[in-house]
């Protein structure tokens, strides 16, 4: 896949997943009933729903912003494969399988993204020769 084939599946990822996980954060904010009531089934508090809606918002807010922040964007990263698959697991255990579909679509969104930002973004590594030795 050549550079602008990976920046345009890098940008429609971002895209997507920051519409997923911004409209996740505001219902978290916000105390949507469908996103309350879900949370609140699997066993988390009510803080940790709030604290869960601002860490979204904050951190799409990273990532839509095209060229910098990198460092931040890979614990960006993280936060949301930590946040789909604890979803996921929790869903498994309280809900039953079908409902983990969309922790499943998500991680797979999240997965090529972070590979096509990886593919865009390599890290820099100062000491590179002493690292392959």
């Amino acid at each position: 896949m050549n550079n602008k084939n990976s920046k345009k599946v890098y940008y429609a990822g971002v895209i997507l997943i920051s519409l997923w996980f911004g409209t996740s954060g505001f219902c978290e904010l916000t105390k949507n009933h469908l996103v309350w009531d879900i949370t609140l089934q699997l066993g988390y508090p009510a803080h940790f729903i709030y604290l869960l809606g601002v860490a979204k918002l904050t951190g799409i807010t990273v990532l839509l912003i095209p060229n910098r922040l990198l460092r931040l964007k890979e614990w960006v990263f993280a936060g949301i494969f930590f946040d789909i698959l604890f979803a996921f697991f929790s869903k498994i255990v309280v809900l039953g399988l079908p409902a983990t579909m969309d922790a499943i679509i998500a991680m797979i969104i999240i997965s090529v993204t972070y590979f096509q930002f990886r593919r865009l973004y390599p890290v820099f590594y100062p000491n590179a020769a002493a690292l392959k030795s």
